[in-house]
């Protein structure tokens, strides 16, 4: 239906249904405007989210537990998601948003100007009322003083009385009068006949038309608002199918969870490649305290063995005193052997280092002090628990071989290590080609370079890959001596468990086999301190060197060199003056300290020439 036939005098209702159609627009414009926003804070909350919880350290240090990888995958998924919800935000900003204030701006634009048209067409035709009206009322003026003008002549002209000049005078007013009324009369007719044509004109042609633009302006604003709904629509599922891989991948990162592989990468991230310490044999040491009938208690020893020793009070053989305490091995390794000599006494001081008289004259052999000796020797020979099967303390060095390491990790980081140079040795030799092939180019076409100018470039290319190579084999070195202990390791592991049970000889802590039982009823025998140093006692009961310390002792402190020492004992430790040393063992008694150095040395230094300084948590490991 037509605005213009039906609602011809409207034009106030008219005006007002316009303008709320504008107000209406402008108001879902700003809906949009709000949801946009919402969408924008969302997304920027959720890569807030995402960069709060995702990894801060490196990759070579980020777990790798399938847990962990499947939940920064969802994290990358849903900071793909937060992407789509600033796609969304963008589309509805340009294509509704932005549209609708345009079209809003054309809108008023468009409807002001046809309300213009029609209040003009309106005031032309109130004038065309307005001057049909004055000479509708001037004509009515006119006939009225006519009027009177003639009953005047009529009642003059009818009194006998009156003279014939007032009857002249009478009769031309009211001739004057019927002049004038005809003339209104005319001027009246013609103002009628022009407002009812431009009334005509005004209610068929001029408001029709200004009706029908305002009606085919609402239309395009109800077409424009429809299009934009459907455009919020579209915003949001264009980005439907992303989403939905977003959430797919996220099941798919719940999926790829797998605790069996967890717990593989809780083994090989944590397995040390130590075997796990071996049974403690029961020590008697009161096989040298002999037993009298007269005490009211028997002797623990079986007869037997008093018969093979020599009878009751026959004494250890003082050649092999020594032998069940140095045979005892470390538990993961043999303790390498300390100087047998005394250390020499600090080079600032004029009296020789005192000697205890316990390593000069043997203790008496029912001596109250013999107890505590005992005591004490149980205390400095039990097998300690090595730190490293829980990974190297705070603090410790880390050494270049990476032997600070449990052989299984020290394993793994060198094979790292290998293939990082092997790759930086790739790359240095496609360098090398490619410039080579560069030379050749030069030496064939000499206008485009000088081939001499790449000389340099490729021997410091040939330079890095000699020492990559250097590396690597030094690496590779490490590797193999570390899979050759491992398999030792083993085999000693295997060995042991098959004479686990084996009725004949003793276990000792440490995995070693004895047949002479008699080693189990001597004496612990303390390290001799002669006043000259000089070199070790061998002792033929020590194992081979395949028993040799597999991996170093933790670090319990470090000591500063107070003056220069030469080493030149067999497990002495060269230094120089203020060379800082770090301390694996302290000081039991005998001026000797166990010692590393930087590069991995290890010996013992005397106890005089350093300045020691242990770690509180290491005091007593």
């Amino acid at each position: 239906m037509s605005w213009g036939t039906e609602l011809w005098d409207q034009f106030d209702n008219l005006d007002k249904h316009t303008q709320w159609g504008i107000d209406f627009l402008e108001r879902y414009a700003k809906f949009v405007k709000e949801r946009l926003d919402i969408e924008q804070n969302y997304a920027k909350q959720l890569r807030n989210l995402v960069k709060k919880y995702s990894p801060k350290r490196p990759k070579d240090e980020e777990p790798r537990f399938t847990s962990c990888l499947s939940f920064y995958s969802i994290l990358n998924e849903l900071n793909d998601y937060a992407g789509q919800r600033e796609v969304v935000a963008e589309e509805m900003a340009h294509k509704v948003y932005g549209e609708l204030m345009r079209y809003s701006q054309d809108l008023k634009a468009e409807r002001k100007h046809h309300l213009q048209e029609g209040r003009k067409a309106q005031q032309y035709l109130d004038h065309c009322w307005k001057q049909m009206d004055n000479s509708k009322r001037k004509f009515e003026r006119e006939c009225k003083e006519a009027e009177k003008s003639q009953v005047t002549y009529e009642r003059l002209d009818n009194d006998v009385n009156a003279t014939k000049s007032e009857v002249e005078k009478a009769k031309n007013q009211y001739y004057l009068r019927t002049h004038m009324a005809d003339e209104s009369k005319n001027e009246y007719a013609a103002q009628l006949q022009n407002f009812n044509g431009e009334q005509w004109k005004h209610f068929n042609n001029a408001i029709p038309h200004i009706f029908k633009n305002l009606q085919g302006m609402d239309e395009r604003r109800t077409v424009k608002l429809g299009e934009t709904y459907r455009s919020f629509a579209e915003a949001e599922r264009r980005v439907i199918p992303i989403v939905s891989k977003c959430l797919e991948g996220m099941v798919s990162a719940a999926k790829a969870v797998d605790e069996r592989r967890d717990s593989t990468i809780v083994v090989e991230s944590f397995k040390s490649g130590f075997d796990p310490p071996g049974d403690f044999p029961f020590e008697d040491f009161s096989q040298n305290l002999s037993r009298t009938g007269s005490d009211g208690t028997i002797s623990n020893t079986p007869k037997g063995d008093r018969d093979r020793d020599g009878g009751p009070g026959s004494r250890p053989d003082p050649k092999h005193a020594t032998s069940k305490t140095k045979n005892k091995l470390w538990l993961f390794g043999k303790k390498p052997k300390s100087p047998s000599s005394s250390p020499p006494p600090p080079p600032s001081s004029t009296s020789s280092h005192p000697r205890p008289t316990s390593h000069l004259f043997p203790p008496p052999r029912f001596s109250s002090d013999l107890v505590s000796h005992y005591l004490s020797e149980i205390k400095t020979t039990v097998p300690r628990i090595p730190q490293n099967l829980k990974s190297l303390r705070r603090g410790a060095p880390s050494l270049e071989d990476f032997s600070h390491l449990p052989p299984e990790q020290r394993r793994k980081r060198l094979q790292q290590r290998i293939d990082e140079l092997s790759k930086e040795l790739q790359k240095e030799m496609d360098q090398r080609d490619a410039l080579n092939k560069m030379k050749d180019v030069y030496e064939k076409n000499p206008q485009m370079g000088d081939p001499n100018s790449l000389q340099p470039k490729i021997s410091e290319t040939i330079c890095n890959m000699e020492k990559l190579r250097s590396e690597i084999h030094k690496n590779e070195t490490w590797l193999s001596e570390v899979e050759g202990k491992q398999s030792s390791r083993g085999d000693r592991r295997h060995s042991a468990d098959n004479h686990h049970h084996t009725p004949q000889g003793r276990e000792s802590p440490e995995g070693s086999y004895t047949d002479d039982t008699s080693q189990e009823h001597h004496t612990p025998h303390h390290r001799s301190t002669p006043a000259k140093p000089g070199p070790p006692n061998p002792d033929p009961h020590e194992f081979d060197d395949e028993f040799d310390d597999d991996d170093p002792l933790p670090v319990i402190g470090h000591c500063k060199a107070l003056y220069s020492f030469d080493g030149q004992n067999e497990g002495t430790l060269v230094m120089a003056e203020d060379e800082v040393l770090y301390i694996i063992e302290e000081d039991k008694g005998d001026g000797w300290t166990r010692a590393r150095k930087q590069s991995g040395e290890e010996g013992y230094v005397p106890t005089s020439y350093v300045e020691i300084t242990l770690e509180k948590n290491s005091k007593g490991s």
